[in-house]
C-alpha cells in the first residue's frame, strides 16, 4: 500500500481514519477505537464518550512511555488491550477495534469468516485467530487478545463483541479491517441467495502465479493536459466508489482510454483511499510509464480497448451485493426495474481465473457486455464516458441489493419478455 499516510502526525492518521469507519457505517458514535504506537513507544489513542462522527485531531490522547496521559480527555476504556497488544508484537504498529455489522454477526454466533471467499482476502488478512468472551476494558480481555496475536494472527473475531486487527501502520491495519468486513458482508448476502464457494488454497496460488508478467516501460512520458484531465477523473471516481461501499483499499482498477488505444490505469499495491493523480500510469504503444506499476489486470483493459472501439472507460471492483452473486454463481437478473434493464441488459459471468487465460476470454474480450461478474474476483463495467460506466456500476449493484434483500419477502417477479421488448424499442432501437 501506498505509504504516503506514514508523512502525517498520528493524531491527524487517526482522525481520518475513524472519521472514514464511522461514514462507512462500520462503527457507532461511541463504539470503536484506534491506536498508533510511535518510534518512542508512545501510544496515540482516541478518546473515551467522545462523538466519532465529529472528532477532531485534538481530541486525540497520548499516553506516554511512561503512562503519562497527555490530552484533554480520558483514552479510550479499551486502551488495556491496545497496551497488551504492542507489548507481545513489536512488530504492529497500530492497531483498529470496531463493531462493524457484518464482523459482528460471526462474532455473535462465534463463527470465523473464511477469507478464501475472495483471492486477494487470504493474503491481506491472514489466518483469523478468535478471542474469548471477557469483560469490555479489563485486563482481562487484554490478556486474551494478546495471547491470540502472540500466536502470529493480525485479525481477531471478539465473541460477543466485534473485531480487533493490527498493521505495520495504520493503512496497513485499515486495509486488514475493511478487507474482513468485505469477506463477511459476502458471504451473509451470498447465504441469502444461495452458498458461498469458496476458494481452495491451491486455486488461489494457481490464478497469482499465472498473473500476465510486467509490461516495459517507456523511456519519456509526457503529460499534456487532456492527460492530466483523466488523471484527475480516475482519481475522483476512485475516491467516490471507496465512500459508497463500491471498492475497498485492497482492490479496485478503473482505467479511461486516452488517445486511440493508449490508456491511463489505476496502479496496483496503492490504497485506493488515498489515490493521487501522480499514482495513476499511462500506458501508451504497450509501454507503462517508468518507475509505475500499473494494475494487474492492464492487458485485460488494453486488450478491450483494442477490440472494441466504443468502451472508453472500465471500471473493475468489489461491490459487496453483486459479488454475492459472484460466490455462490447464482445468476443476476437485472429486469428488476426498467433502468437496470436498459443500462446492463442481460450480464455474463466468468469463472475464477478464466480472465487471466488468453484461450479463455477472447469471447468477452471481443463482445463486451455493460457488465461482467467474475467469479469470486470481481464485477467488470465498461462504458464510453467514465462516469456513465459508474453509473452503471451504481445500478448493478443497486439492481443485487434490491434482489437480495427481496429474496426474505417472496420470490422474485422479473419483468417479463413483452415489457422487455417495449423497453428495447422505445430505448435500444
Amino acid at each position: 500500500m501506498s505509504q504516503r499516510i506514514k508523512l502525517v502526525h498520528p493524531r491527524d492518521q487517526i482522525t481520518e481514519i475513524i472519521s472514514r469507519i464511522y461514514k462507512r457505517g462500520m462503527t457507532t458514535t461511541s463504539g470503536g477505537n484506534i491506536s498508533i504506537i510511535d518510534d518512542e513507544g508512545n501510544i496515540w489513542v482516541t478518546p473515551s464518550a467522545i462523538d466519532k462522527g465529529s472528532i477532531r485531531p485534538s481530541d486525540i490522547i497520548c499516553v506516554k512511555k511512561d503512562g503519562t496521559v497527555i490530552g484533554k480527555h480520558k483514552p479510550s476504556s479499551e486502551f488495556p488491550f491496545h497496551k497488551a497488544i504492542y507489548e507481545a508484537r513489536p512488530d504492529i504498529r497500530s492497531v483498529i477495534h470496531a463493531h462493524p455489522p457484518a464482523l459482528v454477526s460471526f462474532s455473535i454466533v462465534r463463527k470465523i469468516p473464511n477469507t478464501n471467499i475472495i483471492s486477494q482476502a487470504k493474503h491481506i488478512c491472514g489466518p483469523i485467530g478468535y478471542a474469548t468472551y471477557e469483560l469490555p476494558g479489563s485486563e482481562q480481555l487484554g490478556e486474551v487478545i494478546a495471547d491470540e496475536f502472540k500466536k502470529g494472527y493480525k485479525a481477531i473475531i471478539m465473541e460477543n463483541h466485534g473485531t480487533v486487527l493490527g498493521g505495520s501502520d495504520l493503512s496497513d491495519a485499515f486495509q486488514r479491517f475493511e478487507t474482513l468486513e468485505f469477506c463477511a458482508r459476502t458471504i451473509l448476502y451470498g447465504s441469502q441467495i444461495g452458498t458461498p464457494n469458496y476458494l481452495t488454497d491451491a486455486q488461489i496460488d494457481e490464478f497469482e502465479a499465472q498473473v500476465p508478467s510486467m509490461i516495459p516501460e517507456m523511456e519519456k512520458t509526457d503529460y499534456p493536459s487532456d492527460e492530466l484531465e483523466k488523471r484527475l477523473e480516475i482519481c475522483k471516481i476512485v475516491q467516490r466508489a471507496c465512500q459508497q461501499g463500491l471498492m475497498i483499499s485492497s482492490y479496485g482498477t478503473v482505467s479511461m482510454r486516452w488517445r486511440n488505444n493508449d490508456f491511463l490505469i489505476s496502479p496496483t499495491n496503492v490504497n485506493r483511499w488515498d489515490m493521487d493523480i501522480e499514482d495513476i500510469v499511462q500506458i501508451k504503444d504497450g509501454k507503462r510509464e517508468k518507475g509505475k506499476t500499473p494494475s494487474r489486470a492492464t492487458w485485460i483493459h488494453e486488450e478491450i480497448y483494442k477490440r472494441n472501439p466504443n468502451v472508453n472507460s472500465i471500471i473493475m471492483t468489489q461491490p459487496p451485493y453483486l459479488m454475492s452473486f459472484g460466490v455462490t454463481k447464482t445468476h443476476l437478473n437485472v429486469r428488476t426495474i426498467p433502468e437496470s434493464w436498459i443500462f446492463l441488459q442481460d450480464i455474463a459471468t466468468v469463472k475464477y481465473g478464466d480472465h487471466f487465460k488468453t484461450n479463455k476470454t477472447s469471447e468477452f474480450l471481443n463482445n463486451c457486455t455493460t457488465a461482467l461478474i467474475i467469479e469470486n474476483d470481481s464485477v467488470m463495467i465498461t462504458g464510453d464516458k467514465l462516469l456513465q460506466t459508474f453509473d452503471y456500476l451504481e445500478v448493478a449493484e443497486f439492481s443485487a441489493k434490491s434482489i437480495v434483500l427481496g429474496n426474505s419477502l417472496g420470490k422474485m417477479v422479473p419483468i417479463n419478455d413483452d415489457q422487455v421488448e417495449d423497453l428495447r424499442k422505445k430505448f435500444l432501437s
